[in-house]
């Protein structure tokens, strides 16, 4: 699976340089993921898991980077996320997957409501929620790796503490975990 990684990162890097310089001329606009190229980096889960019973999570927050590798340690795949707005907002740590939904309805934590009183209270599934299309939820309250309906919060520092990723990854990632999943942010 490496050449997989290889060649989506060449292949992203290209498109990016070409996008780049077609857009100075109007032509094109930059491909959605240009601005986290840089941050895939291959990872060994040995350095990060005692075993893949489950499968593997790594995000990386600083690098804006999911690593996850699969019970039999044979499919690594990376995907760009979007990372928590502020330091207080980000936990570190050891988790695992509890739950997996599509669809999922989303309700903002007591502190989100606080910092926006403008949100509601509950929102439903459907292209307005921003936990978009997919979600693993996490041991830790409040907690999820989500799909978003916001092309342009990956590749940056714009959640409230959850990990986001594009809906089509999101749902990749879905397909490919299980409950019980380790999943460690570092």
């Amino acid at each position: 699976m490496s050449e997989r990684v290889s060649r989506r990162k060449f292949t992203t890097a290209a498109l990016a340089t070409l996008g780049t310089a077609l857009t100075s001329g109007g032509a094109l606009s930059a491909p959605r993921s240009t601005h986290v190229v840089a941050s895939y980096t291959r990872q060994y889960w040995q350095e990060y898991f005692p075993d893949l019973s489950h499968g593997a999570i790594l995000v990386e927050v600083r690098y804006k980077t999911l690593h996850f590798w699969s019970k039999s340690g044979f499919d690594y795949r990376v995907y760009p996320t979007s990372s928590p707005i502020s330091s207080d907002l980000t936990r570190l740590g050891r988790t695992h997957i509890i739950r997996k939904v599509v669809g999922p309805s989303w309700r903002p934590t007591p502190a989100m409501r606080e910092r926006n009183p403008e949100w509601p209270e509950f929102m439903p599934p459907g292209p307005d929620n921003p936990l978009g299309t997919h979600a693993l939820y996490l041991t830790w309250q409040y907690y999820r790796i989500h799909g978003t309906h916001d092309d342009l919060k990956i590749g940056r520092r714009s959640s409230n503490g959850c990990i986001g990723l594009f809906n089509d990854h999101i749902a990749e990632l879905y397909d490919l975990t299980e409950i019980g999943t380790q999943v460690l942010l570092i």
